[in-house]
């Protein structure tokens, strides 16, 4: 069987004690990892937005595409699911 390769922008969970859905393989792309990374930070949208040099409807996309990824609704849910699958390094949490 042929090694299975993955791109260089996504990121895969480990598998998580907690049961259910989490325990499948959840990929992020390296663009939806920033993007949740300044989220968790208390940044707005548009404060995103602004940082990576992108429209506030590109971050809510990205952020849609996180949420379904992760089977949340909103950005606490998201935060607390990504930082219990390892997805966000824990510094993101404490940066400034």
């Amino acid at each position: 069987m042929a090694a299975m390769s993955v791109p260089t922008n996504t990121v895969l969970a480990q598998q998580s004690p907690v049961v259910g859905d989490d325990q499948q393989n959840v990929k992020l792309t390296k663009r939806e990892i920033e993007v949740l990374t300044h989220v968790i930070q208390g940044k707005s949208s548009r404060e995103v937005a602004d940082a990576l040099f992108v429209s506030k409807r590109t971050v809510d996309f990205h952020l849609a595409n996180v949420y379904d990824k992760l089977h949340v609704s909103n950005r606490v849910q998201a935060f607390r699911r990504a930082t219990r699958l390892g997805l966000i390094p824990y510094e993101a949490q404490f940066a400034d």
